[in-house]
């Protein structure tokens, strides 16, 4: 029996995992008809439990990332562009606000690299 999903390039499974990127809230979009009203609104604790999450994540990818190699960087960075608007793509806020703050994260990671003795 063949394999269905044959092994592909890193840079074609980045892009895979970052097409959503291109239309922000496409995932919400795409609820069956009705199933919007059936989700309800986040509480003020979820929100801040949430925030507090996130915040907890960004370090955890600062720690990941000061320990990483050079070419995670790199990938990191290319990421963060590749979310970018593109020549002919509608300019999205949220997609431009969270390209900046991947290459922010990356460049805070840099600050707590560990240097090498030589």
């Amino acid at each position: 029996m063949s394999d269905p999903d044959p092994v592909l390039d890193p840079s074609e499974l980045r892009r895979r995992a970052l097409s959503r990127w291109d239309n922000e809230g496409g995932a919400i979009e795409s609820l069956p008809q009705g199933l919007h009203s059936e989700i309800p609104d986040m509480t003020n604790a979820e929100l801040v439990q949430l925030r507090i999450r996130v915040i907890a994540l960004e370090n955890m990818m600062i720690a990941v990332l000061a320990e990483g190699s050079d070419r995670q960087l790199e990938v990191a960075r290319e990421m963060a562009e590749y979310i970018s608007p593109r020549p002919g793509f509608t300019q999205h806020p949220l997609t431009i606000q969270a390209a900046d703050h991947m290459t922010d994260l990356v460049d805070r990671a840099v600050h707590f690299r560990t240097v090498e003795p030589e």
